[in-house]
């Protein structure tokens, strides 16, 4: 991801938290949000978000993931609050938040979808499990070196 891209990408999360903080959803800290099948909701995310998701917030578990929660909870904390996704600045369970959660949404995807259109980058959105599994593999440094093999000298 650019520079330019990245800084767009944050410009749409400032926006949908000061959007949210505006509309002061309650909160009542159930968890609910991270426990997707359970509740009957899936948390899409972005190509972008995916990216500043992985590159901010280190994964607790191994992978493979599954649709049914958010790795990211750990005792029922949210261990990636500063680089989360979009869904997770918006979502509330507050019934009276559910229209402007939906407008704020709509307008936060629009914005990810006029940077993608204007740096050329195509668009890419799925279940957060699927980035999570398809996240590339580190090989540790000593498995890189042992596969090397020395030219000989002419």
């Amino acid at each position: 991801m650019t520079d330019d891209v990245r800084s767009a990408v944050l410009a749409v999360y400032a926006a949908a938290d000061a959007a949210v903080g505006a509309a002061g959803p309650r909160c009542n800290a159930s968890g609910r949000c991270c426990r997707f099948t359970e509740y009957r909701h899936t948390l899409f995310i972005s190509a972008f978000e995916a990216e500043l998701l992985l590159a901010g917030a280190p994964l607790h578990a191994e992978g493979p993931f599954s649709r049914d929660g958010c790795p990211y909870q750990v005792n029922g904390l949210c261990t990636a609050r500063d680089a989360r996704p979009l869904g997770c600045r918006i979502y509330f369970c507050d019934p009276s938040f559910q229209t402007r959660m939906a407008e704020i949404t709509e307008e936060a995807i629009a914005s990810l979808k006029r940077i993608a259109d204007a740096h050329d980058t195509g668009w890419h959105y799925a279940p957060l499990h699927h980035f999570l599994n398809a996240r590339p593999q580190t090989l540790p440094a000593d498995t890189i070196t042992a596969t090397r093999t020395p030219l000989p000298l002419l």
